[in-house]
């Protein structure tokens, strides 16, 4: 078998359709600086034809951190009893998706953990609050639950929602979300994509006995479920977690993860995740912006209950204001030669489906 060159791979895996989990493993192996530099330029070239320049904004609201689960990478698991429980009312979730529309963000994103006491309809009741009052998009992340509640919320009026499948390498998923099945998340996302949500989902780069081979494994799979939004960054440690003395997630990893997500799945809503920039430096964020990434997301929980929204360590719980977070990010795009969008900048998929089948008609004419 000849010897892999790392440009040629990259061609391959570039060029739509022939690429295989073995190439995107094996770019995935090259940890040196120049092979991570030329995957994420590859990668921003990607994201330049598909995607366009603007960066998106949302807003997230982080609405409650009581969660059922005990997921060994995550703060929010039930058995950290040292961390102190909050609900937001339904007036603290609209007077913080106001401030998010004043910011003249398009999107507001509620997210929680799996919260046992969640009355379904109450949620509905937001939805539909935030549909009358705002012109905006509603995006749910709150984990798994029937498909008639998931009906219920996309009949409210909820546009999209987010359940990362963590890791698609199914015994892995067990030993890391005990008491949970990679069936149900499977059966969930299956849910959301028939019930007409734009759906995202994502990954953990870093997680304990994770290999190159099951990050592939991830990539492959969101390219093959064709995905309209994706979340991937580092495993980073928690103190109150069964994870707590393992390495944090490598950044550039990470990065090339990011790059391979946005070279096969082409159009997909990618952000540079929080935890990028807790991993990295001052400039992960622009890093994950120049691998790929066109997403980033603004936190609007109110200060009094962000610092208790602890998935993991090191999350920025200062009160800076939106508008300087914004002229911040303004700053990074002017140094990409991108530009902020403040558009609902809903699915790609659609649109650029559209495209493609008019250039085939020109084409046949």
């Amino acid at each position: 078998m000849p010897e892999r060159n790392l440009q040629s791979t990259l061609n391959s895996v570039c060029d739509n359709g022939t690429s295989t989990r073995a190439d995107v493993e094996f770019l995935l192996a090259q940890g040196d600086r120049d092979s991570t530099r030329r995957i994420m330029h590859a990668a921003d070239e990607v994201r330049s034809r598909y995607v366009g320049d603007g960066i998106v904004l949302r807003g997230i609201i982080e609405f409650s951190n009581y969660c059922r689960n005990t997921c060994a990478y995550c703060g929010l698991n039930t058995f950290n009893t040292n961390l102190a429980r909050y609900r937001m009312t339904r007036e603290q979730i609209l007077e913080s998706v106001g401030n998010i529309a004043e910011a003249g963000i398009k999107t507001v994103v509620l997210q929680s953990g799996e919260d046992r006491d969640l009355d379904p309809f109450w949620l509905a009741q937001v939805i539909e609050d935030i549909k009358d009052k705002f012109d905006m998009a509603v995006t749910l992340s709150v984990g798994e639950w029937s498909e008639d509640d998931y009906r219920l919320w996309r009949q409210a009026g909820g546009d999209r929602y987010l359940l990362k499948i963590e890791t698609t390498n199914p015994t892995l998923y067990g030993l890391l979300h005990p008491g949970m099945s990679f069936e149900d998340r499977l059966r969930c996302l299956g849910d959301l994509k028939s019930l007409g949500y734009q759906t995202g989902s994502g990954s953990i780069v870093g997680l304990r006995n994770q290999t190159c081979g099951d990050l592939a494994r991830d990539i492959v799979f969101f390219k093959e479920q064709d995905f309209d939004m994706l979340g991937i960054g580092p495993f980073i440690p928690h103190h109150r977690t069964p994870l707590a003395d393992e390495p944090q997630g490598d950044l550039g990893l990470t990065l090339r993860t990011l790059s391979l997500a946005r070279i096969l799945t082409k159009d997909t809503h990618l952000p540079a995740t929080t935890a990028v920039g807790v991993a990295g430096s001052g400039d992960a964020v622009r890093s994950a912006l120049a691998a790929g990434a066109n997403v980033v997301m603004l936190n609007f929980t109110p200060p009094a209950y962000k610092r208790f929204y602890e998935i993991y360590p090191g999350k920025d719980d200062s009160a800076h204001s939106s508008g300087q977070i914004i002229k911040e990010i303004e700053t990074i795009a002017h140094t990409l030669g991108r530009y902020v969008s403040l558009s609902r900048a809903d699915s790609l998929k659609q649109r650029n489906e559209n495209m493609l089948q008019k250039q085939t008609l020109v084409r046949e004419n």
